[in-house]
């Protein structure tokens, strides 16, 4: 069987969206405080509870959100899961990311755009 090729407006579509997927993964807060805080140890759901004052519920999809991704795995000891970051290349990633916002923060911060995609995403 021949493999199909795909034109190269097409690939850089397809690896568009996954990129775009991948930031969408950390771009909602509590996703992202979760991975950072799993960025220094592992931690159970209960742990994660206490430290971002989150509902059980809430962190536990989150984390779903995480494990399903690919950045975090988890662990099931006892009665309690664990969780930590998979792959090196994520602490690598959000310490880019931080450079980034030192660099550019006042940018960042009164972009017209992001500011609208917020105003419209919290349905306001």
């Amino acid at each position: 069987m021949e493999a199909i090729s795909l034109p190269p407006l097409m690939i850089a579509t397809i690896d568009t969206v996954l990129l775009a997927r991948l930031f969408a993964a950390v771009s909602e807060p509590i996703r992202l405080q979760l991975l950072l805080l799993l960025l220094d140890r592992e931690y159970s759901v209960g742990e994660l509870v206490v430290l971002t004052s989150a509902s059980q519920g809430r962190v536990s999809v989150h984390l779903q959100c995480l494990r399903h991704c690919g950045f975090v795995t988890s662990e099931r000891r006892g009665k309690y899961v664990y969780y930590q970051v998979r792959d090196e290349r994520v602490r690598d990633l959000v310490q880019r990311a931080q450079q980034l916002v030192t660099d550019y923060s006042a940018e960042l911060a009164s972009c017209g755009v992001l500011n609208h995609e917020a105003h419209k995403s919290q349905g306001k």
